[in-house]
């Protein structure tokens, strides 16, 4: 599911956006190069699966390395 977004202004390196009546920080670097203020942008998030258990796995084994008996 993607949000339509506005773009508000940039702030050095994070572009001001609008969602609704809250505004939040986004980096710039992950918004389509050539994108404007008041820009209508689409934000979709999805979810890893595959690397979150690659993840969740590398933390599981630095956890036993640093609490061994």
């Amino acid at each position: 599911m993607s949000k339509k977004c506005i773009i508000d202004r940039f702030e050095g390196e994070f572009a001001v956006i609008e969602f609704g009546r809250k505004t939040f920080d986004f980096p710039k670097a992950l918004l389509p190069s050539g994108v404007r203020e008041g820009d209508v942008v689409s934000i979709q998030a999805t979810i890893e699966k595959v690397e979150t258990e690659d993840l969740k796995m590398k933390i599981d084994d630095l956890t036993k390395k640093l609490f061994r008996d």
